[in-house]
């Protein structure tokens, strides 16, 4: 018979209840497991970093936590029995969202009023280099930011004059056919700066509501459908339990339209795009801590990024294709920084995942929604 889940064991094992809200606090994930490997107790942290809720993992076995883990049964069995303590033993989980991590995990025993227990920290290895990616992808964006709108001023203010100069001429012209000429003057004109504006994005963020985010990838959907019709396959893995957020319904199916189209586009219209939802709890984005974040994944099976281009993927301009603009992440990731979110990719041939990141933030101010969804 499984274990009694919270909130009667906060009841059955009182040692926890004044510490939980301080353990909940803490960067690094912390288990409790009984002599049987059941989990008694897990913190905030640690169901981030394993993708589970404390609801779904109290009272489960250890391995019911991830899909695969290079810490075996027998070695938490031994360090149980002789009461041997492991620090910063590194251990890889595979875990059932598909994600795969690297943990120090440090161990040892305590005694609760159930008996002789296991004490699990598990630290992200790669935490740190997450942290300093978001750094690096905030500074970037900020600097491209600015580079582009003292660009912006010194391009459009030429272009006025120019368009201006030549609706002028045309008035002076004496034959129509030499209108050609000016007319190809001010399209041109006009080109560059729809160019410029779509380099600098949207000036305002325009206005936020409860949105099902699912509706919003049926239409991304729909014109995937539509360009490229049988040739590509959609598969979807949305979880219905989604909560609707907060959020400006068109800036993100622009920012889940550029990054399906740039993966039908580099499989030449003919492969497998994934796109999965789903919710990761207790989550820290550029240093703010949110309790929920939705999580859009499109994954497809094309040839992947080339590596020259990964460091510098979001930058204005840069393309793979010869006839892409390089202007449709960029400005995807202009769009997620607005709604507090990020985005992240991982490739490899045969394999290439974005994930876009974004908070449950409220309506009025922006910030971190508390009720319960």
């Amino acid at each position: 018979m499984p274990y009694p889940v919270a909130p009667t064991w906060c009841v059955i094992y009182p040692a926890f209840v004044n510490d939980s809200a301080l353990l909940n606090q803490l960067l690094t994930g912390i288990l409790i497991l009984d002599d049987r490997l059941t989990i008694r107790y897990v913190n905030s942290s640690a169901e981030s970093l394993l993708d589970h809720s404390a609801k779904r993992l109290l009272g489960e076995p250890f391995t019911a936590a991830f899909y695969q883990c290079s810490l075996a049964s027998e070695t938490l069995m031994e360090c149980l029995n002789s009461e041997q303590t492991v620090l910063n033993a590194e251990a890889q989980f595979a875990l059932h969202s598909g994600h795969n991590i690297r943990v120090e995990t440090s161990i040892q025993t305590v005694e609760q009023p159930f008996g002789r227990a296991l004490l699990l920290e598990l630290k992200q290895v790669d935490q740190l280099r997450r942290i300093n990616q978001e750094d690096q992808q905030r500074n970037q964006l900020f600097a491209t930011q600015h580079l582009l709108r003292g660009m912006a001023h010194e391009i459009k203010n030429p272009l006025g004059g120019l368009r201006g100069a030549a609706q002028l001429l045309a008035r002076q012209l004496p034959d129509e056919s030499l209108t050609d000429y000016t007319d190809l003057i001010i399209s041109q004109s006009d080109r560059l700066r729809y160019l410029v504006d779509r380099l600098l994005g949207p000036v305002k963020r325009g206005e936020s509501k409860e949105t099902n985010i699912h509706e919003v990838l049926e239409r991304v959907a729909r014109t995937l459908v539509y360009e490229y019709g049988d040739s590509l396959n959609l598969v979807r893995d949305y979880d219905p339990s989604l909560p609707d957020i907060q959020v400006v319904a068109e800036a993100c199916e622009q920012v889940f339209l550029n990054i399906a189209q740039n993966a039908a586009q580099a499989m030449s219209g003919e492969g497998t795009i994934t796109i999965k939802t789903r919710v990761e709890h207790q989550l820290t984005l550029f240093g703010q801590r949110y309790r929920q974040c939705a999580v859009v994944t499109l994954t497809d099976n094309g040839p992947g990024i080339p590596a020259e281009l990964r460091d510098t993927l979001f930058y204005p301009l840069i393309s793979g294709r010869a006839e892409g603009t390089g202007l449709g992440l960029s400005l995807a990731q202009n769009l997620v920084h607005q709604h507090k979110g990020k985005i992240d990719f991982d490739s490899s041939p045969g394999k290439t995942r974005f994930s876009v990141y974004l908070p449950y933030l409220s309506a009025e101010n922006g910030n971190e929604v508390t009720d319960d969804h």
